[in-house]
């Protein structure tokens, strides 16, 4: 399982988890999430690709940048996307995002995410796995 939506976590929030077996796959499963929580992943073509390049102190802060790097793209140059691919060293990201503009009439869109949450937010290692917990304001 890539992630799962939590029920009854906030009114007007939507919460997940996403997971991964590595790092960069549970950042990318978070991504994943994102996706599927602003659009019907199927309706959006692969007509652009963005590389982004996120940095922070720590690998929970840079979860948070990321997804907010996200939104940023999101909502000022119009970019949804359906796939990335994500490699991580040392507090740095860069992430390959597929996706295109958005367009109101050809994709299924669902939920305008506002800001990432400190609510709730977390990243843990548990045995070999890691698990992320993401609440989003809509």
């Amino acid at each position: 399982m890539k992630f799962k939506y939590l029920e009854n976590v906030a009114i007007a929030d939507i919460a997940f988890e996403a997971y991964g077996k590595t790092l960069n796959e549970v950042f990318e499963n978070s991504a994943y999430a994102f996706f599927d929580m602003t659009c019907n992943p199927k309706t959006v073509k692969q007509k652009i690709i963005k590389i982004i390049k996120v940095k922070a102190e720590n690998e929970k802060d840079l979860l948070y940048n990321f997804l907010s790097e996200l939104i940023f793209l999101k909502d000022s140059k119009q970019l949804i996307f359906n796939k990335v691919k994500v490699v991580i060293k040392n507090n740095k990201l860069q992430a390959t995002l597929h996706g295109d503009k958005i367009d109101y009439e050809k994709q299924e869109l669902k939920n305008d995410v506002k800001a990432i949450t400190y609510h709730m937010f977390n990243l843990e290692k548990i045995k070999n796995n890691y698990k992320a917990t993401v609440v989003v304001d809509i």
